[in-house]
């Protein structure tokens, strides 16, 4: 019995193999079972997954989208030792002119020991100490050279190309000087942000830069906003435009550098007022007054708040300011409004002042170096 059903077997395993069928034994049957579960479930994950890699792909490598940067915006609510969370692309409103211009109207400055140099006293200084705006515009590195008063003969240079240089020779250390200043400051400011706890010493630093950007509420969000940078090229042009390239009579009466007004401080009246305009043009001892004046007017005014949301935009996205742009958002600044932004870019572009934009001053001492 036996034997009959062993030749059935394979009888009907020879016919099986004539018609085309493939016989195996049961494992190997079982092999090929589990080869196909498992490529089918591999199958459905990869189909389901498919949407997913898309989405995520499309958020990340989306092409034409300007991506502000999120990070660091959870910070430590320094004052209180308590977290927040806040939205740096918003600032507020609110202004505290109370201690606004503190630090310039009080300048640690005797206006008895300024000296007016000459036009050519400064050439020859500038010479011995081969400073020139080609070198610069070359090798982006200024040296620390502070010079008070504009000259007097200035205007007297008939050398249009001559006064101009002369004029961005002296302003430009001051301006970059402002800039350096800021940059320091902002720098410490993040560093304080980022830690858990921090110092007393640290905490009246920051309510010192409240009150000096006009911070109310201590709003991190906004101070992080108005302590930047004024692009170089952006500042140089506005002096040249409100001075006509320091010539004028409150460049040379009152260190005004930017034609800021004034109600109830020290200031010159403008030729041809009447009677009830009160305005005058705010007067200086010296002209980096001036030049801190015109950052902390830019950085904490109501009309110049979008410039700083751009900028703020800039600086995230770029990791620099650019000037040509940011222009555009200076209309409010004259009377003349879109006018005048076009002057300035004129202004710019003639003299390629963007080539001052990533010029550093050299430090003047071992710590400055350290901190830039």
């Amino acid at each position: 019995m036996d034997r009959f059903k062993k030749i059935k077997i394979q009888t009907i395993k020879k016919i099986l193999q004539k018609k085309g069928y493939k016989v195996s034994k049961k494992n190997e049957s079982l092999f090929n079972l589990y080869y196909t579960v498992f490529a089918g479930v591999f199958l459905i994950l990869f189909f389901y997954s498919i949407p997913l890699v898309v989405n995520i792909s499309t958020k990340f490598f989306k092409k034409n989208e300007i991506v502000v940067n999120t990070s660091n915006k959870n910070f430590n609510k320094v004052l209180e030792g308590k977290q927040i969370e806040i939205d740096s692309s918003d600032e507020s409103d609110e202004v505290n002119y109370k201690g606004l211009f503190l630090d310039v109207l009080n300048f640690d400055v005797n206006e008895k020991d300024t000296v007016r140099l000459s036009a050519s006293t400064l050439n020859q200084l500038f010479k011995d100490e081969n400073y020139n705006l080609e070198d610069i515009r070359k090798n982006k590195l200024v040296k620390p050279i502070n010079i008070d008063l504009l000259p007097s003969e200035i205007k007297s240079i008939e050398n249009v190309r001559k006064r101009k240089e002369l004029f961005i020779q002296i302003i430009l250390p001051l301006i970059l000087e402002e800039n350096k200043k800021i940059k320091i400051e902002r720098k410490t400011l993040f560093l304080i942000l980022n830690k858990n706890s921090n110092s007393e010493k640290e905490k009246n630093w920051l309510k010192s830069k409240f009150k000096q950007y006009g911070v109310v509420n201590r709003d991190l969000a906004t101070l992080k906003i108005r302590m930047d940078e004024i692009p170089v090229s952006l500042a140089i042009a506005q002096a040249a435009k409100e001075t006509g390239w320091g010539t004028s009579r409150f460049a040379q009466q009152g260190n005004a550098l930017f034609g800021q007004w004034t109600y109830d401080g020290e200031g010159i009246r403008p030729a041809g007022s009447t009677a009830g305009d009160t305005h005058k043009v705010m007067k200086f001892k010296i002209l980096k007054a001036s030049v801190r004046a015109y950052q902390r007017n830019l950085n904490t005014h109501s009309s110049y708040k979008k410039f700083r949301k751009v900028r703020a935009i800039q600086r995230d996205v770029y990791g620099s300011l650019n000037s040509l742009e940011l222009v555009k958002y200076l209309d409010k600044y004259a009377e003349t409004g879109i006018e005048y932004t076009k002057v300035l870019k004129q202004i710019i572009e003639q003299n390629k002042l963007v080539d001052f934009d990533d010029a550093k001053i050299l430090p003047s001492s071992k710590r400055e170096k350290n901190l830039i």
